[in-house]
């Protein structure tokens, strides 16, 4: 299954070594990410190391090991649907746009995140961590 990878995700999985982490390294999954996650990232990389208790070269470390499993789908594969990413999600939360861009130019099965505001529009399919831990248990996912 192929999910976009919000960033909150990305926060979660980078902060401690949990379920989300687990599930990113999954070979049952495979992750997207819009190029413009990297730049939130990178910015944040010594606020999530505190918050970690973790050095931020560690996190870096960690980030690195997650994004060799991920794709990065470039801005100029899902700029063609910024402005329907606008109309659907813009009013509600303009930087959740590169999401809702990307899942409108790649084949996907929906953006993982836990922002509970993408479940305000109807168009893209939204998953949960705790949908992850279910389909992760699924007998539908070998």
């Amino acid at each position: 299954m192929n999910f976009i990878l919000d960033t909150n995700i990305l926060f979660s999985a980078l902060v401690r070594d949990s379920i989300t982490r687990k599930i990113l390294f999954s070979p049952k999954f495979k992750f997207y990410l819009p190029e413009y996650s990297l730049f939130e990232l990178k910015r944040y990389i010594p606020i999530i190391a505190e918050k970690g208790d973790l050095k931020e070269k560690d996190v870096s470390v960690i980030l690195t090991r997650i994004l060799e499993k991920s794709v990065i789908i470039p801005f100029n594969i899902y700029k063609k649907n910024i402005s329907e990413g606008i109309k659907i999600i813009g009013s509600i939360d303009e930087n959740d746009v590169p999401f809702i861009a990307t899942a409108l130019s790649i084949k996907n099965d929906g953006i993982w995140t836990n922002d509970k505001h993408f479940k305000y529009q109807g168009v893209i399919k939204i998953v949960s961590t705790s949908d992850m831990i279910d389909l992760l248990k699924s007998s539908k996912i070998k």
